[in-house]
């Protein structure tokens, strides 16, 4: 039985395009109140899985429960609880923007005594009041985007998913959308499929990475950021000992002499020399003026979960089959 704090369980989720598999066996919950950042390159199945979780592309096999309900079983009832904005943005540019609005409110069935307040919320909630009367055609991109988000979340779904909302977006706009969706998610749950890296960062609290179908990583963005810290010391000396010196010290375990006055000290996981060498640089005199703890970046993180499965992949396939695919 499906908690009342999980919204969305997708199991066993697979997909196939004739013999390409797109997404593969994969499972996942999202829970109330929680911003899902749903990370992958191009190509990843990161679109499919999400038309498939809104009912608009039929799964080959698995199981999606959305509030309660099997969008298989019960298709109406789940997509109720669901806002979505698509890539490719679903907007008819002819009309004004709470004209269009008030068509969404209909086509969800929000009562008529209501639908003028439905309007008025989204309309507040994604800054789009003073434009409200204007032809969506004639809008930026960014306002375009707004309208799209407005349209998801007009019947106040419990989750709102977005797919790739910032793409094609100037720095100004990114920035004003990706505070929406900070918004977003203290009053709902929300899904962000993007490959934009930093945008998780910012902007989610739980992050998953599809890399060629499959779901390689299901972390807390607490837990991806454990991931990005090393056990390597950037360490100035204005008059660095000898390395046999450094080497000596506990918990060193390999030495890289950056500059003249920079060295990378690689240590083991259970041992931090950090202290040790802001005491032996004051009793050598060696002029300690910078200690800082590297971290790999999010993208690093990024690019080696996904390189290692496509390699442990390529092991993996037989060898006339891969020589087809080279």
């Amino acid at each position: 039985m499906m908690s009342s704090e999980t919204l969305i369980a997708v199991k066993n989720l697979s997909r196939y395009y004739g013999a390409n598999c797109a997404v593969n066996d994969i499972s996942f919950e999202v829970k109330r109140g929680q911003v899902l950042g749903f990370l992958g390159p191009n190509g990843a199945g990161k679109t499919t899985t999400m038309q498939m979780i809104t009912g608009t592309l039929a799964p080959t096999h698995g199981q999606i429960t959305v509030a309660g309900y099997d969008m298989l079983d019960q298709p109406l009832q789940a997509k109720m609880a669901l806002g979505y904005l698509p890539e490719q943005l679903p907007l008819y540019r002819d009309m004004q923007v709470d004209e269009f609005l008030t068509f969404c409110a209909k086509l969800h069935q929000i009562p008529r005594a209501d639908v003028d307040d439905a309007v008025d919320r989204a309309l507040e909630l994604c800054g789009l009041g003073h434009v409200n009367r204007r032809l969506i055609g004639n809008l930026s991109k960014g306002y375009q985007q707004r309208v799209g988000i407005a349209q998801a979340i007009i019947h106040i779904p419990a989750i709102v998913i977005l797919d790739e909302p910032t793409v094609g977006l100037d720095p100004i706009q990114i920035r004003e959308i990706r505070e929406l969706i900070r918004e977003l998610g203290r009053e709902h749950s929300v899904i962000l499929s993007t490959h934009i890296l930093p945008e998780v960062q910012m902007v989610c609290d739980h992050v998953q990475i599809i890399n060629r179908g499959r779901l390689i990583l299901n972390d807390t963005i607490d837990g991806l950021f454990s991931q990005m810290q090393t056990n390597s010391l950037l360490v100035g000396l204005r008059r660095p000992p000898a390395p046999e010196i450094l080497q000596q010290l506990a918990g060193i375990e390999q030495l890289e002499i950056v500059d003249e006055t920079h060295i990378r000290i690689q240590h083991s996981a259970e041992t931090n020399p950090a202290e040790l060498l802001v005491e032996q640089s004051v009793a050598g005199n060696w002029g300690l003026f910078e200690l800082t703890p590297e971290k790999r970046s999010l993208e690093q993180v990024f690019v080696d979960l996904t390189c290692v499965e496509n390699i442990e992949d390529a092991e993996n396939q037989p060898a006339d089959e891969f020589a087809q695919a080279a």
